[in-house]
C-alpha cells in the first residue's frame, strides 16, 4: 500500500515539476527536483525484500545525488563532473542489478541478440564521433560515461531476451529512454542547443527511472 502511494506521489510531483518547466518557471522547479527520486526510493524501500534490492536502492541513491549536484552545474564545471560520477555509479549499480535478475528462458534468438548488440555499438560510435571533438578536457570522463551507459543498455537488452514479460519490456524500454535522456543532455550541452531541452531531458529521465523500477519490482514480485 505504501509503495503504491509513493508511486502515485512520484507521478504527481513529476507532472507538477514538468509543468513548471513548460511554463518557464524553472526558478520554482529547481527546488522541487531534489524531491522527485526520493519517492521512487521510498516505493522500493517499502516493498517486499528481494535479493538484488540493495543494488536498486544504491542506483536510486546515486541518481538522487546526481540530480542534486547538477543543480549547481551553472556555478562551476566541477559540479557537472561530480554529478557525472554520481550517475556513473548509478549506472554501474543498474548493471549489477540487471545481471542478478532471475531468467526464465535458457535460450535466446541469436539473430535478435546480435542485431541488438550491433545497434548499441553503432549508437556508441556515432555519439562519440560527434561529441568527442567538442568536449575539450572532458573527453575522458564523457568517453568512460558513454561506455558505462551503453553497457547498462546492453545488460538490459540481454536480460530482456530472458526475463519474464512484461517486466523485461518495462526495463528495456526504461534503459532505452534513459540513454535517450543522457543523449539529449550531451547534445544540448556540448554540440548544439536543443529546443525545450530541459523538459525533454527531465521528462525522459523521470519516465526511464519509473519504468526500470516498476520492471524490477514486477520481476521480483512474490507469487
Amino acid at each position: 500500500m505504501r509503495s503504491t502511494l509513493s508511486f502515485k506521489a512520484y507521478i504527481g510531483i513529476s507532472f507538477v515539476y514538468l509543468l513548471l518547466i513548460i511554463l518557464g518557471r524553472e526558478d520554482i522547479s529547481w527546488f522541487i527536483k531534489p524531491f522527485l527520486i526520493p519517492f521512487l526510493f521510498l516505493a522500493v524501500y517499502s516493498c517486499g525484500d528481494f535479493p538484488s534490492k540493495k543494488f536498486l536502492l544504491i542506483a536510486l541513491t546515486f541518481s538522487w545525488m546526481g540530480d542534486v549536484i547538477l543543480l549547481f552545474a551553472y556555478k562551476a564545471e566541477i559540479y557537472f563532473i561530480i554529478g557525472l560520477v554520481a550517475f556513473l555509479i548509478s549506472h554501474i549499480a543498474y548493471i549489477v542489478l540487471f545481471s542478478k535478475q532471475l531468467r526464465i528462458n535458457s535460450s535466446r534468438n541469436k539473430a535478435v541478440f546480435w542485431v541488438g548488440i550491433t545497434v548499441i555499438i553503432v549508437y556508441l560510435i556515432l555519439m562519440l564521433s560527434i561529441l568527442l571533438p567538442t568536449l575539450g578536457d572532458l573527453k575522458i570522463p564523457i568517453f568512460v560515461y558513454a561506455i558505462i551507459l551503453s553497457t547498462m543498455l546492453l545488460f538490459a537488452f540481454k536480460g530482456y531476451l530472458k526475463w519474464s514479460k512484461p517486466a523485461g519490456t518495462y526495463i528495456l524500454l526504461g534503459a532505452v529512454i534513459f540513454v535517450s535522456s543522457d543523449s539529449i543532455l550531451a547534445f544540448n550541452k556540448f554540440y548544439e542547443p536543443i529546443r525545450f531541452s530541459s523538459f525533454l531531458i527531465m521528462a525522459t529521465y523521470l519516465l526511464a527511472q519509473y519504468l526500470i523500477i516498476v520492471g524490477i519490482l514486477k520481476l521480483n514480485r512474490k507469487k
